[in-house]
């Protein structure tokens, strides 16, 4: 069993073996912190409360239902939804006590019992209850988000409530060690409240929600500001000391980032993370600002230009190789990034699973490195023709597909580096609704787009580099890549036990995805750039794993 704390008496569970944890659950191994532990490691329990946080955003939303696939959701929602149980973000992958005050887990992982908090409550005071837990599920497994519905649907065979406060969870069909931890983190929706409403429509009332802030303003596609919770019933629960320190918290919205950025270089905006090294290098030295660099330890994305296997062109290694090779990484890190970026390496990169292995081709200049790829192209059967690459009398030619206006240049500098070697490559920018139709039926040749891995890697390996993933239109398998292999040591990263095993296994995948080369990694910070209000915030000493939490941070000047 994994407890936080010692189960109802009247609730027994089946006679199969258990393992006892006190308190918390990891996805391997066992919580960083004990039951003697008097708040979070990364936060500041004596922080004062108080003052407003003012945010930006881009574009617009038209709902305050995060849940639903209707309509687009306001920032911040998660503030006035609280789930089963909170994450820690300076774990990998372990959750602590919050809505279910106890877990019941048996060793192969194969349920789910849920013990309710007998203090946890919904803002207008009404208990929540396994009927509310029931609800939830059977809600967002039919109407959810799609991530939510397919493990909801696959991964559970059956649900029953055992008593006013305890749900069991059984699992079946493609479960694994990770269903336990998902499951733990389900939000709570009143069944009340919900009752007579449509889930599938858009909504922007106030619902009666559970979180430590209630929507106090809406101008629906303009602004949304929260205020604190003073009868929110978990602010003294062990993961909330140090949170929720601002009475009021909006989010303003602007058109474009040009807008958002004059806006708090204004004073409008309190904080503003800022991704384009250029503009941090030029934009931010003004009066009044105060630029902070917090280095963390989670994978960056991997943001790449990614070969589509699917294509004959791509399907000869050494062209993919030539190809590597001939990207003049040095040149875009220095003249666009301005020398404040790494070269990326790793599908894990800036972690601990980084296999951490030299980038191809670093130790050739420039001259060497296009001569190395001419040679890989003609050991591919290709060859120059009236300054052309040809093979059996077809010109090698390809798109490279993007949406972002930062890609652009890093896609013209390539395209430019190929016709040395008589190869022509036209960058192509689409708007992003006929981008992401594009990317999710996998038309193109090669494409400018990223993955994201946390710390606690898991079944999303599969999804990103599965054969069967590779054959199916709307998952991440970009690149096309089919590899018995690399399908198992994806299945292996799941199925570990310890932390140490995933950390071998993810080594060993990040080796095997590298040696494919199937696309160019381009770079990666490993740290979050934030520009601050000077003397407006406050925040703690430490930055866990994952990066700064904001939800951390305090008003320093409490205006």
């Amino acid at each position: 069993m994994v407890s936080f704390f010692s189960p109802p008496q009247n609730i027994r569970a089946e006679e199969v073996s258990f393992v006892v944890h006190d308190f918390g659950i990891a996805m391997t191994g066992d919580p960083a912190q004990g039951k003697d532990a008097d708040h979070l490691s990364y936060a500041n329990p004596d922080a004062p409360k108080g003052g407003k946080l003012n945010r930006s955003e881009i574009g617009t939303f038209d709902t305050v239902n995060p849940f639903s696939i209707k309509g687009t959701a306001a920032s911040g929602l998660g503030m006035i939804y609280d789930k089963l149980t909170a994450r820690s973000w300076d774990e990998p992958f372990t959750l602590y006590p919050l809505i279910a005050e106890t877990l019941e887990v048996p060793e192969d992982r194969s349920a789910l019992i849920v013990h309710i908090n007998p203090k946890a409550k919904f803002n207008d005071g009404t208990p929540i209850t396994a009927d509310d837990l029931l609800f939830s599920f059977e809600t967002l497994k039919e109407k959810g988000r799609p991530n939510m519905r397919r493990i909801y649907q696959q991964q559970v065979a059956s649900v029953e409530k055992l008593a006013p406060l305890s749900v069991k969870f059984t699992f079946g069909g493609e479960y694994n060690r990770e269903t336990v931890m998902i499951l733990a983190m389900m939000p709570v929706l009143s069944q009340a409240w919900w009752h007579g409403r449509n889930f599938d429509e858009t909504l922007l009332e106030m619902p009666n929600a559970n979180g430590p802030y209630l929507i106090k303003d809406l101008q629906p596609g303009n602004r949304i500001t929260y205020a604190r919770n003073p009868d929110y019933w978990a602010a003294d629960l062990f993961a909330n000391k140090g949170f929720n320190n601002f009475d009021e918290i909006s989010f303003t919205y602007f058109r474009d980032d040009t807008t958002a950025l004059e806006s708090f270089l204004k004073g409008d905006i309190d904080l503003r993370y800022e991704f384009d090294p250029r503009k941090w290098n030029t934009q931010y030295n003004a009066d009044g600002i105060d630029k902070q660099e917090f280095p963390h330890r989670r994978p960056q994305k991997v943001d790449a230009m990614i070969f589509n296997l699917r294509r004959p062109l791509f399907n000869d290694l050494n062209v993919r190789k030539a190809l590597f090779l001939s990207f003049d990484g040095d040149w875009v890190r220095d003249t666009i990034f301005q020398n404040t970026v790494e070269r990326t390496n790793s599908y894990f990169p800036n972690s601990i699973l980084s296999a951490n292995l030299p980038i191809y081709g670093a130790d050739m200049d420039k001259r060497t490195r296009l001569h190395t790829a001419k040679k890989l192209l003609e050991q591919a059967g290709w060859h120059v023709e009236r300054n052309q690459l040809v093979k059996n009398g077809q010109p090698f030619r390809f798109e490279i597909l993007f949406n972002q206006a930062k890609d652009e240049k890093i896609a013209l500098s390539f395209a430019q580096s190929l016709k040395r070697l008589g190869i022509t490559a036209t960058a192509r920018r689409l708007d992003s609704a006929a981008f992401q139709n594009r990317l999710m039926d996998y038309d193109y040749d090669m494409v400018l787009h990223n993955w994201q891995n946390s710390l606690s890697p898991g079944t999303e390996q599969m999804v990103y580099w599965g054969c069967d993933a590779a054959q199916q239109p709307g998952r991440f398998n970009y690149a096309g890549i089919c590899d018995p292999t690399i399908d198992a040591t994806a299945k292996a990263i799941a199925d570990a036990r310890s932390y140490a095993a995933l950390t071998e296994q993810a080594h060993t995948l990040d080796r095997e995805l590298i040696g494919q080369f199937m696309s160019i990694p381009l770079f990666y910070s490993g740290a979050d750039r934030i520009a601050l209000r000077k003397n407006a915030l406050g925040y703690p000493e430490k930055t866990p794993l994952y990066g700064p939490i904001i939800e951390t941070w305090w008003a320093a000047d409490q205006r």
